[in-house]
């Protein structure tokens, strides 16, 4: 099975229920908690609303029309600066390791791009080993704190990268 397998594609309103499955899953094969995490967020279940924003988009990657992952952005919370923030990136071990991780970082960075904002920023779980090295090969570089106000106070990796 190769990248060519899954399709990345924009979110679409039926997606919402596969893809929050998909992001809880995740969490919990991962071992986080679900207090602090995307796991409780009430955008979770209605993900294709929230991302209905001015300067955000999020794609869906699919497999054989299934969701098996994805990642958006949108405008980081409680900050001044001109930041998005690359959020909910998860996938099934299925999609793992094909690199469409990268794929999706560039195609969510182009879009950021267009919507002109400076810098991404991301937070993560330290013991989400692989994410952090695929954030790592991407460019993005670690901080001493977060920034913003995303609520998930049990992602204690905090990343930016210059657009």
């Amino acid at each position: 099975m190769t990248s060519e397998d899954f399709i990345i594609r924009e979110i679409k309103p039926q997606d919402d229920a596969a893809l929050a499955k998909v992001i809880r899953e995740v969490i919990l094969e991962m071992g986080a908690p679900k207090i602090g995490t995307a796991y409780e967020d009430e955008a979770t279940d209605n993900m294709n609303k929230q991302y209905q924003k001015t300067r955000s988009k999020y794609y869906v990657v699919t497999h054989k029309n299934t969701v098996v992952g994805g990642a958006g952005i949108a405008q980081l919370d409680d900050f001044e600066g001109n930041t998005c923030e690359l959020q909910k990136m998860y996938f099934l071990p299925i999609a793992r390791g094909k690199g469409i991780g990268t794929m999706l970082i560039n195609k969510c960075l182009d879009k950021a791009k267009e919507f002109e904002f400076t810098h991404c920023y991301l937070e993560t779980l330290p013991y989400m080993k692989a994410a952090v090295k695929l954030y790592k090969q991407n460019n993005f570089n670690h901080l001493e704190q977060p920034l913003g106000n995303t609520a998930h106070y049990n992602c204690t990796v905090w990343m930016i990268k210059k657009l």
